[in-house]
C-alpha cells in the first residue's frame, strides 16, 4: 500500500491470552505522552481496508492501533457464534498485551457498537470515543436490517469466495447500490488486488453472523449515561445507516459533538483523504476534552 500512496503499516499477529490470535497494525505516536486511538472496522472489512486513509493524519497526533475483528480479515477464529461483546473484550485484551491503560476507541459502522460496548463493559479503560457512520441500534425497518445482511453477503461475493444467491436473498438492490458507490479506482485500479486479498481473508459464515448481531444490537437503554467526550462523524449521504439514526445517536449522548462528512457509507474507501481529515479532527477534539477533564496538559506536539 505504501507504493500506492497510502501510509499503511504492515501489521503483525498478536496472541490474546485465552482468546486467540488476531492481527494488528500499529503506528507510534509523535511523543511518549501521545494518546492511543484504537480503530474498529465495519462489517466485512478489515482494519487496513477500513482505515487506510486515516493512518497518516492520526499518527501526527496519536499512537494508532487497528485490530481485525473476529472472523474478519486475520482476526480471531473461534467456533463460537459471533458476538459484538466478545469483540469489545478482545480490544481490551489487546490493550493489556500492548501495555495501553486507557485509549480512545474509534468505531466505524459495526465498530460503533463495539466502541460503545467497550465503554459499557470497561469504563475505566476509555478516555473518549469517536463514532463514525453508526447508530445506537439497527432495529429499524425490515428493509434496513436486510441491507446489513445483504452488504455482508455482497462483500463476501466480491472477495470471490462464495456465489451470492441475490435473488433468493432479495437484496439485489443492496448489491446495485454498493457497486454503484465503489469508485473505478477501487474496482479496477491498482489497489484492487490488495482489496480482494483482504476480503478473501474473511470467514463468510462469521461475517453473516456479524450482520445478524448488528441487527439485534441496541444501546438505547444505557447510551445516555456515557460520561466521556464523544465525537460523532455523520456520513451525510449514507444509504445504509440513515442520517437520522446517526443524528439520534449524537443527541442521545450528552457530550457528543457532530462532525459531518459529505459522503456515503463507503466514504472511508471512496474519499479516504477527506474522511481521514475529519476523523483526525474528531479524535483531536476528544483528546483535548479528555485531557482538560483529567487536568492534563495537551501533548507538546499538538497544535490543533
Amino acid at each position: 500500500m505504501a507504493a500506492l500512496g497510502w501510509k499503511v503499516p504492515l501489521g503483525r499477529e498478536v496472541e490474546l491470552p485465552g482468546r486467540g490470535t488476531t492481527f494488528v497494525r500499529e503506528m507510534p505516536g509523535p511523543s511518549p505522552d501521545s494518546a492511543t486511538v484504537v480503530l474498529l472496522h465495519g462489517l466485512a472489512a478489515s482494519g487496513g481496508l477500513n482505515w487506510f486513509g486515516c493512518f497518516a493524519d492520526l499518527s501526527e497526533r496519536f499512537r494508532v492501533v487497528t485490530i481485525d475483528h473476529r472472523g474478519h480479515g486475520r482476526g480471531i477464529r473461534s467456533p463460537d457464534r459471533f458476538r459484538l461483546a466478545d469483540c469489545a473484550d478482545d480490544v481490551v485484551a489487546l490493550a493489556d498485551v500492548l501495555g495501553v491503560e486507557r485509549f480512545i476507541p474509534v468505531g466505524y459502522s459495526m465498530g460503533g457498537p463495539i466502541a460503545q460496548l467497550i465503554w459499557h463493559r470497561h469504563r475505566d479503560r476509555v478516555d473518549g470515543m469517536v463514532l463514525c457512520a453508526t447508530s445506537r441500534n439497527f432495529r429499524g425497518r425490515p428493509r434496513e436490517r436486510m441491507q446489513f445482511l445483504g452488504l455482508g453477503m455482497m462483500v463476501a461475493g466480491l472477495g470471490g469466495r462464495v456465489r451470492v444467491p441475490w435473488d433468493n436473498m432479495n437484496v439485489g438492490r443492496v448489491r446495485r447500490v454498493v457497486e454503484s458507490m465503489l469508485t473505478p479506482e477501487l474496482v479496477h485500479g491498482p489497489v484492487r488486488p490488495w482489496i480482494v486479498s483482504e476480503l478473501r481473508r474473511n470467514d463468510t459464515s462469521k461475517v453473516l453472523e456479524a450482520a445478524e448481531a448488528i441487527g439485534r444490537y441496541s444501546s438505547h437503554a444505557w447510551i445516555g449515561g456515557i460520561d466521556v467526550p464523544v465525537s460523532v462523524v455523520v456520513t451525510t449521504r449514507d444509504w445504509l445507516v440513515p442520517v437520522r439514526r446517526q443524528v439520534k445517536l449524537a443527541r442521545s449522548i450528552p457530550s457528543a459533538v457532530m462532525f459531518p462528512v459529505d459522503g456515503d457509507h463507503l466514504v472511508c474507501a471512496n474519499q479516504p483523504e477527506a474522511f481521514g481529515h475529519v476523523v483526525a479532527d474528531a479524535a483531536r477534539l476528544v483528546d483535548r476534552r479528555a485531557r482538560r477533564h483529567a487536568g492534563q496538559p495537551p501533548p507538546l506536539t499538538a497544535l490543533g
